[in-house]
């Protein structure tokens, strides 16, 4: 079952406001309890898991920046 345009828009609200700060709490806790990594290597892990937690996401997130589809068709 897809997603409506309106249901996507605020499945990214909820996922951007909500669930990535909490991603970065997680992330930032479980490198502070490792042992301490050289800071090239800290830093790869970070833009890492900075852009691998997009990809299970993109279904909401694509197109969402674009014209409600429905209201342009009710335009031409």
């Amino acid at each position: 079952m897809s997603l409506s345009y309106k249901a996507r828009r605020r499945w990214s609200l909820v996922i951007l406001l909500v669930g990535l700060p909490l991603y970065v709490v997680a992330v930032v806790t479980v490198l502070a309890l490792l042992p301490p990594l050289p800071f090239l290597v800290e830093l790869l892990v970070y833009i890492v898991l900075g852009v691998i937690w997009a990809f299970p996401f993109r279904a909401v997130f694509r197109g969402i920046g674009q014209v409600d589809p429905a209201a342009r068709g009710a335009d031409d």
